[in-house]
């Protein structure tokens, strides 16, 4: 019996289907536009998300029969949609979009902010998806009226693609909820009085249910296939790289970095800005993690490759990285769309610092990588502040792991080891865990956890001194980045 797990991310979508030992056996990816209408805006089509889904799922699927489907997807992009023909009312703004940042200042101005973290475990800011649901009831011609009229729905990614595999599903899971600033991760409801703050019509919220239990019945294949699991793409790999245990963290480099560390029932409420999240909800019981968000981590070399025309591929920049110049120090901020975590800067951009007249491309590859291992190291030093419970050891996944350079760099400037398993497509693993189990198709947790493997090690070899002196350079960087 074979799951398949569709993964909608930021530049692409994927269908894997994975037999009942949950090893993949074949892969379809399409990628789509991106839009940037203003600086610091982006934006998707909607109708390209769900075309390239329906693409993928039926060119990985031609030769398997399905026995259920589990979804995964970037998370707290918003949709919003016509409830009788399924068409979004205007472009999909990108959990990535920086356009709401003055109205997050007004929130925080009035003295919302602890309100707010108390109830969703989020700060305030424009990477979530309340104040961008908000613009667009404001901005798009009628939808507030319209919304108010009940003849539009909301929803992230996975919602908007039920609903259009489903004919109608109007649902969601406690992962994707808990990031759109409107759920109270405590009481597991969608909060009324957030609603209210932010003039946001209930009635276009979907139901909020479980990662494991149906989410309706698709015939995209033309025969009927249960949705049985469903994550938002963090929460999904923190369960494909099997860290069921509190004080478990995995990272994963996808279009940005997240990483996540399991805490268990304990709800942490951080001191040093990262996110309290539900990584997963199953029978009705909530598990949390501490959550620290880069925007940009492969980004940055989709950037370097499609803007600047430094590579003519991704993989390019190990082989750049290793040869570039050991005496200069240059150092890429790649804060194009604000800073993430633990800085919380929407209106930071970009900068680099160091450059020499002997400064090129490979130090460009080489600092564009080595910014990834600065800005986990960010997230890292975080969450030992935070929590005594934090791990000697760091799973990795997402596009970027399969760099043995930039995971070598990112031990060393850590100094701890660093663990990239062999299957690294985690994020859809995870979600085909979740319906394979929901299915009875797959073990629980204990059985998937003894199926994780490694497929190598990165242990730091940096000095202490030169390691401490490298993230001095880095810190003194961003500071300069935003002013500080």
């Amino acid at each position: 019996m074979t799951i398949l797990a569709i993964d909608q991310g930021t530049t692409s979508t994927r269908a894997i289907v994975f037999d009942d030992g949950l090893r993949p056996l074949t892969t379809a990816q399409r990628e789509f536009p991106q839009h940037f209408p203003r600086s610091g805006w982006v934006e998707h089509d909607p109708a390209d998300l769900w075309a390239t889904t329906q693409a993928v799922v039926t060119e990985a699927a031609k030769d398997h029969r399905i026995a259920a489907i589990g979804i995964t997807n970037q998370r707290e992009t918003v949709v919003l949609w016509d409830r009788k023909t399924g068409e979004a009312v205007a472009n999909a703004i990108v959990w990535q979009d920086r356009r709401t940042a003055r109205f997050c200042d007004t929130l925080r101005d009035a003295g919302h902010e602890q309100t707010i973290t108390d109830r969703t475990g989020l700060l305030i800011d424009p990477y979530f998806s309340a104040t961008k649901l908000k613009w667009l009831l404001d901005e798009v011609p009628d939808a507030r009226a319209r919304a108010e009229r009940g003849e539009l729905a909301f929803g992230t990614v996975d919602s908007f693609l039920v609903w259009h595999l489903t004919g109608g599903a109007h649902v969601t899971d406690a992962t994707n909820a808990c990031r759109t600033m409107l759920f109270n991760i405590t009481t597991g409801d969608w909060d009324a009085e957030i609603c209210a703050m932010l003039d946001i019509p209930m009635s276009l919220l979907p139901e909020v249910r479980d990662n494991a239990t149906e989410f309706g019945v698709t015939e995209i294949l033309g025969y009927p296939v249960p949705i049985l699991g469903m994550a938002g793409d963090q929460q999904a790999a923190t369960m494909g790289q099997a860290c069921f245990a509190p004080g478990m963290m995995k990272s994963t480099y996808g279009t940005g970095c997240f990483a996540l560390l399991n805490t268990g029932g304990e709800r942490v409420a951080s001191q040093h800005r990262l996110l309290t999240t539900i990584a997963w909800r199953l029978d009705g019981q909530a598990t949390y993690a501490l959550e620290g968000s880069i925007f940009i981590a492969g980004a940055v070399v989709q950037w370097l490759r499609d803007a600047m025309g430094v590579v003519a591929a991704a993989p390019d920049t190990q082989g750049m990285a290793e040869r570039a110049d050991d005496e200069q120090d240059v150092v890429l901020v790649p804060a194009f769309t604000g800073l993430g975590a633990p800085w919380w800067q929407p209106d930071s951009r970009g900068a680099i610092f160091g450059l020499t007249r002997n400064t090129g491309p490979q130090e460009f590859a080489r600092a564009a990588l080595q910014s990834v291992g600065f800005q986990t190291r960010d997230l890292l030093e975080a969450m030992r502040a935070d929590w005594s419970g934090t791990p000697d050891v760091l799973r990795v996944d997402g596009g970027m792991a399969r760099s043995d350079w930039t995971m070598q760099f990112l031990a060393d400037i850590i100094g701890a080891p660093v663990d990239r398993p062999r299957v690294t497509e985690t994020t859809a693993l995870g979600v085909a865990w979740l319906a394979g189990w929901q299915a009875g198709i797959c073990g629980g947790m204990d059985d998937f956890a003894a199926r994780w493997a490694l497929d190598r090690r990165f242990d730091p070899g940096m000095e202490e001194a030169e390691r401490d002196r490298r993230y001095a350079h880095w810190t003194r960087a961003v500071k300069a980045t935003i002013g500080v």
